[in-house]
């Protein structure tokens, strides 16, 4: 049945897309810096499916949920590791992965990446 699978192509155009319609170009933007569509990409969002639009709206919303993961990052680890420095003191992070658990160490890895990789632009997931 058409239609019932999302396009790729498609819901990476509509997540790079600024919805706010140039006068210019009679297009949308792209999300880049306002860098208007080609009337070609235009013409291909405009035959989006509901599901293309599904999974463009799930994709959002993995995205807005990765912003916030980031933005709290920083926090996060520093609650994270308040139980562990008030234990040790002033000792420094090394003594305090070695009091930490296996499960402990891998959270710590987790967020340590997440405070040192710098955020991404906003790339679809592969379907």
């Amino acid at each position: 049945m058409p239609g019932t699978e999302p396009r790729f192509h498609v819901v990476t155009l509509l997540c790079s897309t600024d919805f706010k319609r140039r006068s210019d170009t009679n297009t949308w933007s792209y999300l880049d810096g306002g860098r208007p569509l080609t009337k070609e990409e235009q013409a291909i969002i405009d035959t989006a499916t509901h599901a293309d639009l599904r999974e463009t709206r799930a994709q959002m919303a993995r995205y807005q949920e990765y912003l916030r993961t980031k933005s709290a990052a920083r926090e996060t680890l520093h609650r994270f590791l308040a139980p562990f420095m008030d234990r040790l003191m002033l000792k420094t992070l090394s003594e305090a992965v070695k009091i930490m658990t296996e499960d402990d160490r891998a959270e710590l890895d987790r967020l340590l990446a997440d405070v040192a990789d710098p955020i991404r632009p906003f790339t679809p997931y592969a379907f």
